[in-house]
């Protein structure tokens, strides 16, 4: 038997005293877990709990394994949002395959949960909207999932949308470029799985009336084009105009959490004819505001909730300058709002609950219910009196199986 891992941290040291010689379906080591909401696997798949982590291990054959292991790998080091590998065991025994080993994502949650435990929000939009975005995000890397569906995709809820991430990529391929016929095979099957998937959803009765399986493959078809254009298009520019449409451009894709990697701008072919903006567009992991937001506060969030929070830090600063009368450097801020407005919040959540959801998305949701009951009152409660209603009336509603293992 033989292990190939990555330099392992400290918590996974544990794992390898698992029982890697024996099949994962006769495991019976009491470290197994089942976590809450679990999806549907197409091979062996044990959780373990290890050095206060969990992790999950699959089952499959070794060449698929390899295949698998090498390309997770690659899309952490391309910044693509995917589960973190950790290794897999090979020769484990006659008749056994190999075992590939990754980190369960913290707070994340499948599609199954998410129509399950809708919290008065539809999910279906959320969903293709962060599968569309992630399929884009794959092939702008040179990456063919070609086995994009709900079920190979977890999702953690980002400040009212989803960030969707890579699960499962046993049959993906990773080119230099993919050719516009490989890019519309892999929404082709996108399509075809995730109408499949909402057809089963609405036999057990959890998908919506009015939603059509064939329409939303469409739609998800349609938002992808739209997304791509804007990401990699061609765009016609107005003479004299050129420096304003380029700065517009940049700032819409940094708005959709990409970078642009180079701008080429080809002159028309009359005088004074409208020149041609062609942009490079490349991946930006972590996005803008999540790394501002760590830059700041040494706190680590999804994009959206980055961005939320720097408003609520922006208007703390500018409270507080307005108090004391005179400007307040950065650091001094963004260290006062941590002290005085984060923490607190997150620090109240008590022990039973804390598992529910990512304290981050808490303080987000704390800042919503804030806004609605100022809204009621007429006046701004704060933010200390909107945790304690949250806390109290919100969070323990939130489902078990929601997020969390």
């Amino acid at each position: 038997m033989r292990f190939v891992f990555t330099p392992p941290a400290p918590d996974s040291a544990g794992l390898l005293t698992l029982p890697w010689t024996t099949p994962l379906e006769d495991w019976a080591d009491p470290r197994l877990v089942t976590p809450r909401g679990e999806g549907l696997h197409r091979h062996v798949v044990r959780f373990v709990s290890e050095g206060g982590a969990l992790w999950v291990v699959k089952e499959l054959p070794e060449h698929l394994a390899r295949r698998e292991y090498r390309l997770l790998r690659r899309l952490a080091e391309e910044g693509i949002p995917a589960v973190e590998v950790l290794g897999l065991a090979v020769d484990r025994g006659r008749d056994t395959d190999a075992a590939l080993v990754t980190r369960y994502l913290d707070f994340s949650t499948t599609y199954r949960a998410l129509f399950s435990q809708q919290r008065g929000l539809h999910p279906l939009t959320r969903l293709v909207d962060a599968q569309v975005e992630l399929l884009a995000r794959l092939h702008l890397s040179g990456f063919f999932w070609g086995d994009c569906s709900l079920s190979n995709t977890l999702f953690r809820l980002d400040a009212g949308a989803l960030a969707a991430y890579v699960v499962d990529v046993e049959t993906s391929e990773l080119h230099p470029t993919l050719s516009d016929g490989q890019r519309e095979l892999d929404v082709e099957l996108a399509g075809e799985r995730i109408a499949g998937e909402l057809f089963d959803l609405e036999a057990s009765g959890r998908l919506a009336t009015d939603v059509d399986p064939l329409g939303m493959a469409a739609d998800l078809a349609d938002r992808y084009h739209a997304l791509w254009d804007e990401l990699t298009g061609e765009w016609e520019v107005v003479p004299g105009e050129e420096r304003q449409r380029v700065a517009e451009r940049i700032e819409r894709l940094n708005h959709l959490g990409f970078d642009v990697d180079e701008v080429e701008l080809v002159a028309g072919g009359a005088p004074g004819g409208q020149a041609r903006l062609r942009v490079t567009t490349r991946v930006r992991e972590p996005g803008h505001h999540r790394a501002l937001l760590h830059r700041r506060t040494g706190l680590v969030a999804q994009e959206n909730q980055a961005r939320r929070l720097l408003n609520d830090l922006a208007s703390f600063r500018a409270w507080s300058e307005s108090t004391a009368g005179t400007p307040i450097p950065e650091v001094v801020a963004a260290n006062r709002w941590l002290a005085e407005v984060y923490d607190p919040v997150v620090q109240a959540i008590p022990p039973h609950l804390a598992g529910k959801l990512d304290p981050v998305e808490v303080f987000h949701e704390v800042l919503e219910h804030r806004w609605l009951l100022s809204e009621r009152a007429g006046r701004d409660v704060g933010t200390r009196q909107a945790a304690r209603s949250y806390l109290e009336s919100i969070l323990p509603e939130v489902p078990d199986d929601l997020t969390g293992p």
